[in-house]
């Protein structure tokens, strides 16, 4: 039989390309703000880039509003100017303290727009994993010393895998519809 580490090996590969999804899937906008959306827009400040989670607190007062208060507040004004060449599509309140940023609630044609994004991105993680997978089965055949009954349970347990995480994939992308669409 094949060794168990050639199935976690693919497994977790498998399980990267989800992350990488969910990752982005953070950064879609809702109905609700929330500091995923912002808290990886580079800021030059001290002569580099940095996220903006480097040198700010973000919070949530309210549903639709975020609100930066800056770690050293010269840097504000590099903060506002990083906000503004995002593709957030909200205007940044600076008060001198803290960055305002208020979410405008999402049309229905945003809304679905969004959310046919999100299908997308969800279609690209099914790429991947099918991609794993069909890595993995050209190692699988690499192996000599494997008997044929063993090598079809081997594939037959690759495809288990690979099908179970094509759930969670479609599952989390059905949630993050809802999300979207939800008023």
């Amino acid at each position: 039989m094949l060794e168990e580490s050639f199935f976690k090996e693919t497994e977790e590969k498998m399980k990267k390309g989800v992350e990488s999804m969910l990752r982005d899937f953070s950064n879609v906008r809702t109905g609700r703000a929330t500091p995923g959306m912002i808290e990886k827009i580079p800021v030059e400040a001290y002569g580099s880039e940095m996220p903006l989670n480097g040198m700010a607190n973000i919070s949530v007062p309210e549903a639709r509003t975020l609100v930066i208060q800056p770690f050293d507040r010269t840097q504000i004004g590099s903060i506002e100017r990083a906000i503004h060449k995002s593709d957030l599509g909200v205007s940044p309140q600076n008060d001198g303290q803290v960055i305002r940023l208020i979410f405008p609630p999402l049309t229905k044609d945003r809304r679905k727009d969004l959310a046919k994004g999100v299908h997308k991105r969800a279609e690209e993680a099914k790429v991947t994993l099918r991609t794993v997978r069909r890595d993995a089965l050209e190692k699988l055949k690499g192996f000599k010393d494997v008997r044929e009954d063993d090598m079809k349970k081997a594939q037959d347990r690759l495809q288990k895998l690979t099908d179970k995480i094509v759930g969670e994939v479609a599952s989390a992308a059905d949630s993050k519809e809802k999300e979207i669409m939800e008023i």
